[in-house]
């Protein structure tokens, strides 16, 4: 059988994977490694969007692509499709979630159906990578801002106000030195009227 071939059986993932997997530290060796890429897949359908370890959020983000990508592809009369759920999902309700909630949300996606943050570090504490992992068409809100020239942040609005009270302070210190320059013009034109012209010269 050739690339072709395979790839047709296969579905190409829209996110990148790499060609090792991650080395997740668990005391119960490669099994506990599964069952905590388990627990987060779960997580992910069920809460659709959790915070978490960097790492182990990269690592699980392949595998809740896969599975929904299965899900799409093959449906829920596909044995192995079903056996697959079932071995990823720990909560079992959520088989019903991926196939009638989640497999016709993302059916006409042409882009990956997670979506992965970099989180903020914490400034106390271990220096520990956070990401926030989330399924696409969350029902949350969202976490980047599409309008970066919104007027309406917080931010903006005290911007604003921070300048609009520095220009009415300089328009203040300007009218003030108009004023005194006038004074000034004012009295050397009277000076000027009042003084006597020497006619002899």
């Amino acid at each position: 059988m050739n690339q072709a071939d395979v790839s047709k059986l296969v579905s190409k993932l829209r996110i990148k994977v790499p060609p090792k997997h991650r080395k997740l530290s668990s005391p119960q060796g490669p099994e506990g490694r599964l069952n905590k890429l388990r627990k987060t897949v779960t997580g992910l359908i069920k809460y659709e969007r959790i915070e978490l370890n960097y790492r182990r959020a990269d690592e699980a983000r392949q595998y809740a692509e896969r599975l929904i990508s299965e899900a799409i592809t093959n449906g829920d009369c596909h044995k192995p499709t079903m056996e697959i759920a079932d071995y990823w999902l720990l909560e079992k309700q959520l088989v019903h979630k991926l196939f009638k909630v989640l497999a016709p949300r993302y059916e006409n996606f042409n882009t990956a159906f997670t979506k992965m943050y970099k989180a903020p570090q914490a400034y106390y504490g271990r220096h520990i990578d956070k990401a926030v992992l989330e399924l696409r068409g969350n029902p949350y809100p969202a976490l980047t801002n599409k309008q970066s020239n919104n007027r309406l942040l917080l931010q903006n609005v005290l911007l604003d106000a921070a300048k609009y009270d520095y220009r009415q302070a300089k328009y203040a210190e300007m009218a003030e030195k108009l004023g005194k320059i006038e004074e000034v013009s004012s009295g050397l034109k009277k000076e000027h009227q009042n003084k006597p012209t020497n006619e002899s010269q």
